[in-house]
């Protein structure tokens, strides 16, 4: 089935099965190898974009049924100058990522988080991370790097 996807500002035409997830749409079609492969069932949170602004889990959604939505991947994740977006200035200061496979699910699931509330509570900001799992035990920082992100972006 050929249909088009919107993805970080671009249209693009795709020629994919019906079922084929949009995670492997991203890699495989669009070489954006930021969203990953974690568990395959989307309890993980490895694979998260944004769909309309909203944390979507990209592993289990079929990208066809996306063709009506803005899509953004941390590849696209910019500050409106186009450099790199506070969350991942903040994520590389505070040293967040330790094997860093998580953290691409983790920053998207964060930019959602700081764009319906700019100043989260360390409780706001756990709970919006509870399902994005991180096999390295890196959450302190993780939570760090978005409160500084929340102060850059307040400022």
């Amino acid at each position: 089935m050929a249909f088009t996807l919107n993805v970080n500002g671009t249209q693009h035409a795709i020629d994919a099965e019906d079922d084929t997830p949009l995670l492997y749409v991203l890699r495989d079609e669009l070489g954006l190898h930021g969203a990953r492969y974690g568990c395959g069932v989307g309890q993980c949170g490895a694979c998260t974009v944004l769909s309309n602004g909203t944390p979507l889990r990209s592993c289990v959604v079929p990208a066809a049924s996306l063709s009506e939505r803005t899509l953004t991947t941390v590849e696209g994740l910019r500050a409106e100058d186009g450099k790199p977006h506070a969350l991942l200035r903040a994520f590389v200061a505070e040293q967040a990522g330790q094997c860093a496979y998580c953290i691409p699910g983790m920053v998207m699931t964060a930019a959602a988080l700081l764009k319906h509330t700019p100043r989260p509570t360390e409780a706001q900001i756990h709970a919006a991370l509870d399902a994005n799992l991180c096999r390295c035990g890196s959450h302190n920082r993780i939570v760090r790097a978005i409160q500084r992100a929340a102060e850059e972006l307040a400022r």
